[in-house]
This record gives structure tokens, sequence and C-alpha cells, in this order.
């Protein structure tokens, strides 16, 4: 891993190449022929505000390279930020406001966290009936470990007063318009988790202006949004929040609706951690097989609580049998798993995936349909084809 003395002398050397959006107004949605600089090989599911998906095909590893890791922008992305000039403000309910620059984090112990992130909408095309909203396949998600001082040791250095329940995060997104900003806060409960992380480091390098250089939230096991990028400001206050982003955004109903049902605010929750769920990265869907032994692989995540197991059917759900999960295991982090099978005959085959969890959280036949299309965790499918 780098040092943190390497990190502040990359970043000050100004090598940041920025793709940004704004170069890119007319540019339409959801163009797949499109390779962006760095992200080669992931799906465009927007231009506007860079929206950029991982095929699952790319989830083999356990610790998903940057290139391959998606991308989930609410605004247009900041011009590069000068690691010289930029500073982080905490205020709010706090003995001491802060204002830090790199170097001050630079001399605070980093701590590290390998976290599946994963934005709320993932699978809300696969919604039905559908619902608006980014059209994300399966892949905004993505494996990786991320480096930074803990939230907590910034929040203690500040004196954290009594009245304090919730801390609110600002970044440096551009907003156009009369759009309203991406305001979004945590529980102090949950921002006073050690794990919880201003991460300045991905996978043991500088973070990418994709992926909010110059520093962070990661606000391990929750949905992406309660990881602001590109960090601002930081207030702690005695209430959540306020904004679009908060209210009515990213919130679920407290029970099931059904479609077109209105949905009172006082009736709905904020998203926080992630559901139980698995992917099938191989074969693709359509896939045509040679015949012979085959290797059905994947992997499986559960927010805040471990993955115990991970069921294969090959017959459409007739039946399953329990997959071999990998090696690889930390605490927020997705499971590897593969399942050998040797096809009985040629023919087509659906094969689905079913992950469950230490709180006995098991992934359901179907996902829990709601307006915004969020944490979509129906077992996985694929269709394939075995020749003669």
């Amino acid at each position: 891993m780098s040092s943190r003395r390497a990190f502040l002398k990359t970043a000050s050397a100004g090598a940041l190449a920025a793709f940004t959006a704004p170069s890119l107004l007319g540019a339409a949605a959801e163009q797949t022929a499109v390779s962006v600089p760095g992200k080669e090989g992931l799906i465009v599911r927007s231009l506007r505000f860079l929206d950029l998906e991982t095929p699952v095909e790319f989830m083999t590893d356990w610790i998903t390279p940057v290139p391959h890791f998606f991308v989930r922008n609410h605004m247009f992305e900041p011009l590069p930020v000068d690691a010289r000039e930029w500073k982080l403000a905490i205020g709010g309910e706090v003995d001491r406001p802060l204002s830090l620059t790199l170097a001050d984090l630079a001399k605070i112990p980093a701590h590290s966290v390998t976290n599946t992130l994963e934005c709320a909408g993932n699978g809300r095309s696969l919604q039905g009936p559908k619902v608006p909203g980014i059209q994300w396949g399966k892949g905004a998600v993505g494996n990786a470990r991320f480096s930074g001082p803990s939230l907590k040791s910034l929040l203690e250095r500040a004196g954290v007063k009594d009245t304090a329940k919730h801390v609110v995060f600002r970044g440096l997104d551009v907003v156009p318009g009369k759009v309203p900003p991406f305001i979004r806060s945590i529980p102090l409960e949950k921002a006073m988790d050690g794990d919880t992380l201003l991460a300045t480091e991905m996978n043991g390098a500088t973070l990418t202006p994709h992926h909010g250089f110059p520093a962070r939230v990661m606000t391990p096991g929750w949905a992406g949004a309660a990881s602001c990028k590109w960090l601002a400001e930081i207030t702690v206050q005695n209430k959540p929040a306020e904004g679009n982003f908060m209210l009515p955004g990213y919130r679920m109903p407290n029970q099931p609706v059904k479609p077109g049902e209105a949905v009172k605010p006082e009736d709905t929750h904020s998203v926080t951690g992630l559901t139980v769920k698995s992917l099938i990265a191989g074969p693709s869907h359509g896939a045509k097989l040679k015949p012979g032994s085959q290797v059905v692989q994947g992997v499986a995540w559960a927010g805040e609580a471990d993955v115990t197991r991970v069921d294969i059917s090959t017959d459409g759900g007739a039946s399953w049998n329990p997959a071999q999960l990998g090696k690889d295991q930390a605490k927020y982090a997705w499971r590897l798993w593969s399942y050998p099978w040797k096809p009985a005959r040629s023919g087509d085959y659906t094969i689905l995936s079913r992950a469950t969890d230490m709180q006995g959280r098991v992934q359901p036949d179907s996902a829990v349909w709601n307006p915004s299309g969020y944490f979509y965790n129906a077992c996985d499918r694929v269709t394939v084809y075995v020749q003669a």
C-alpha cells in the first residue's frame, strides 16, 4: 500500500486527468459504445451526470480493480482539485470547529476497510412494473479496499456535543441550474463506528477523480448514497439533513405497496444497510456452452452481515445445491463462490443463485417492488444453451 507521504506527493503533482461530464452535455444517456478513458469496457448509463456500470462478467475478483469499478454521480464531477488548496471543514454541534488539509489528514493514523459498495438502485431495470431513475442492470456494485482516517477520530478531535444526533456531508459536485444539491446525512452512531472512514485511498492508491478525490466518506455496509464523494464539509447537527436526496429521495416504504399506490413521506424510512444478494458472473446469460464439465461462479454480499451460504439451481429452481465459498473474507465484503456442474444433456438450462446471511435473510424468488426500485435482490438467473 502506498504511504501517506506518497499519497500527498501523487496528489499534489496535478497528474489528475479528469473526465468531466460538462464537456459532454449534448451526449445522450446509455450510449454503451462510448468509451470513457480509464473505464474502458464499462456500460455507460448516463453521460450527463456520469454513471458507469460494471459488466457482471468482470466480477470474478475479490477486489474489483479501479478501472472496472462502477461510477455513480448525481451531479457533474468537479474539475480537478488542487490537493495543496483543498480543505475540509468540520462544524455544527462541535466544541472545536476544524479546517483540515490533506497534510493534516496524512498525520492521522489510517484505517482500512474492504467494503462492497452498491448503489441503492442497482438492478432497477429488472423491477416490474418499471420505475423511473437510472436503469441499472446488475453491475452498480464493486468490492474495494478503502483507507483513510476513521470519521470517529476526526469527530473526536472536534469534540461532539451532547446535542449531536446526525452527521451531514456536502461534496464539491457541480450543481447545474435549479437541481438540488446532493447532501446526505447518517446517524451519529454509524458515523462513530470505527470502520466508517474519511477515505483518501482506494486499493492502495490515491482516489481517482471518478471515485471522490481528494477524500470521500466510506460508510461500509450501507447503500452507496451514504458515502459522499469529493467531500468539502461535515456538519454535525441534532437532526437529519434536509433536501431532495433525504426526502423524498433514498427512502423506502415502511410497508409493501402496490405499483401506483401513493406513499406518504411519514410512511417511509431512509435507505441504510444493504440486503442479502448474489450475482452469477459466469457463465453469461445467453452463453452457448460446450458439453462437459462447467463452473458456475459469482459473488454474494449482505451489507453489515456475513454471507453464510450460496445455493445454486441448474434446473430453474426445482432443486438446489450448495456452492463453495471463496477463502477471501472480510466484514462488509462480498464472497466469491463457485459450483462445479456437468450438464446431463444438451439443451437450454436456467441457472439460479440464492444467498443466505448470518441474520437468516435469504435472497427471495422475487424482489419487493417499491416506487424507486431500491434494493432489488431477487435470486439471480441466467439462461444458457449446452451444445450437443
